[in-house]
């Protein structure tokens, strides 16, 4: 067979199997920001749907949805929002799994700042970020951490509240504080630390916080919705999770 005919072959191929490809309207916990936007690319490379995702507090996400807000599945950052959503009649309880588990981090810029045990907690700073805890389940972690080792009185009028994970990052990030309670997705990329001095906060010092994903109760594009959340079991998808410092399930 010709080259040329084999290539259009393979071209017709790819239409046949990209023609029915739709369009997916994903909200994002902020902490899952960086694997979402590696898993939405191979996604849309290898099915053709395309991933139009919003990023942000879980607890907003809540609202928004429950204001009518256009989204065909949450990402959200606890197991507890879904559930609830699903309860409701705002999405579909068969379509809830975890996607992730994720790991609270003391993190700052300054290498050799926080210490393998979180002391820097103890001693002398300015300002200590964590995300709300009325809107972000990082910052309730953040908080319980806090409680669990008598630190939470002490340090409260030093704490700047994020309105997500991602502002909280940046408060520390800019200098605005000089420590911030983060994702531990936010301090590692492809399995490698991105600078900066960190501790990861032991798990028995904050709820597990399970990250659950569910496909809401009127998606514009099923097909799409289905396939996207079947993707994030995928080897592929795994991977990147892993990568970014998540455990699963």
């Amino acid at each position: 067979m010709q080259p040329a005919r084999l290539t259009l072959l393979a071209a017709l191929g790819l239409f046949t199997l990209h023609a029915d490809a739709g369009e997916v309207r994903v909200a994002v916990a902020a902490n899952f920001t960086a694997p979402m936007k590696q898993i939405a690319a191979l996604f849309q490379a290898d099915t053709g749907h395309t991933v139009q995702a919003s990023y942000g507090a879980t607890g907003k996400f809540y609202a928004q949805i429950k204001n009518g807000a256009p989204y065909d599945v949450l990402l959200a950052a606890d197991d507890t929002t879904p559930a609830r959503m699903a309860t409701e009649g705002l999405a579909d309880p068969a379509s809830r799994f975890t996607y992730a588990v994720g790991k609270l981090a003391l993190w700052s810029k300054k290498p050799g700042y926080v210490d393998a045990r979180g002391d820097v907690l103890k001693g002398p700073f300015d300002k200590l970020a964590i995300a709300n805890p009325k809107l972000a389940p990082y910052g309730v972690a953040a908080q319980e951490t806090l409680q669990k080792l008598g630190l939470w009185s002490s340090v409260q009028s030093r704490i700047v509240m994020g309105e997500n994970i991602t502002q909280t990052l940046q408060f520390a990030d800019t200098g605005a504080a000089d420590l911030a309670f983060v994702a531990m997705s936010q301090t590692v990329k492809d399995g490698k630390p991105v600078g900066g001095s960190v501790w990861v906060v032991p798990q028995a010092l904050y709820t597990p916080i399970r990250q659950d994903a569910i496909v809401l109760a009127q998606p514009q594009d099923k097909a799409a919705a289905v396939a996207f959340m079947n993707y994030l079991k995928s080897a592929k998808a795994v991977t990147v999770i892993r990568n970014f410092g998540y455990d699963l399930p």
